[in-house]
């Protein structure tokens, strides 16, 4: 199968979301619960894996869905496939803060390596797979564990950064040391290895952690500077973490509050109730 050239737009800025313009018989492929609006003019079908050529068959298609389930992805894939007479426009919105990313795969070399939760849609024909790290270093540090995902093909897939993206070309020998979960996507010629912080006190105390990746070109990278592990720990962190709701600096509230509900705290520090 071809791989179906698309047109797009990303709007938005710190929410955004890519809006892919279809030709009659043109499809794209979106992570299940990403599609924001379409027009009435597209079908919709759910399928397992992605539905790219090399999935022929039922052997290859429980396959691709199997891949998909160890990356820890549902096992279905939507697909959009424009049956007017024609163009049609389907969006598909970002989970979280952040950057929608185009990658042509044909500019890549036609491989690109991402983290598990970063692809959001593509053209029709691209094959979503997985890919284990090598080194046992990086499977248990890295973050990301073993298995990354793998975009084949020489179509266009967006995959989606928290925060701000930076791309950095490397060049051959040239090394840069990231935080683990701010690694987004690389092409397959960058060495990913993991390296120790070095101290004991700043692996301790620092708050980056025990491991650094080490990323070594030639090759390119992209870089997120919020990843979604660092906003939701965050989150869980301001969290009321004994049910209930919490305002942040309302002691006096709190206190009014419970003279008037029954003579509360405001009526025990008054010493009302203890007489």
């Amino acid at each position: 199968m071809a791989m179906d050239v698309v047109d797009y737009e990303i709007k938005g800025a710190e929410m955004q979301f890519v809006e892919v313009e279809l030709d009659p018989g043109e499809a794209a492929i979106g992570e299940a619960g990403s599609m924001m609006f379409m027009d009435a003019g597209i079908a919709m079908d759910t399928i397992f894996g992605d539905g790219s050529a090399a999935q022929g068959g039922f052997l290859g298609k429980l396959l691709g869905a199997g891949k998909r389930l160890i990356t820890g992805e549902s096992l279905f894939t939507t697909v959009y496939t424009n049956q007017a007479g024609g163009k049609q426009r389907v969006a598909f919105a970002a989970p979280y803060p952040g950057k929608i990313l185009p990658m042509d795969l044909r500019q890549l070399g036609g491989t690109l390596l991402c983290q598990k939760d970063a692809f959001l849609c593509a053209a029709r024909g691209v094959s979503l797979g997985i890919a284990f790290q090598q080194k046992m270093s990086v499977g248990f540090f890295g973050g990301e564990g073993f298995i990354m995902q793998k975009l084949d093909g020489d179509g266009l897939a967006f995959v989606h950064a928290g925060g701000t993206v930076v791309k950095r070309e490397l060049q051959p020998g040239q090394t840069l040391l990231v935080d683990t979960g701010c690694v987004v996507a690389y092409t397959p010629s960058v060495n990913f290895e993991i390296q120790y912080v070095g101290k004991i006190k700043t692996a301790l105390f620092g708050g980056e952690g025990l491991f650094l990746a080490k990323m070594t070109g030639p090759g390119t990278i992209w870089l997120q500077s919020l990843p979604f592990s660092r906003l939701a720990s965050r989150i869980f962190a301001a969290a009321p973490q004994r049910g209930g709701s919490r305002e942040e600096g309302s002691l006096l509230g709190g206190v009014a509050a419970g003279g008037v509900l029954g003579g509360g705290l405001l009526g025990g520090l008054l010493g009302g109730d203890d007489e």
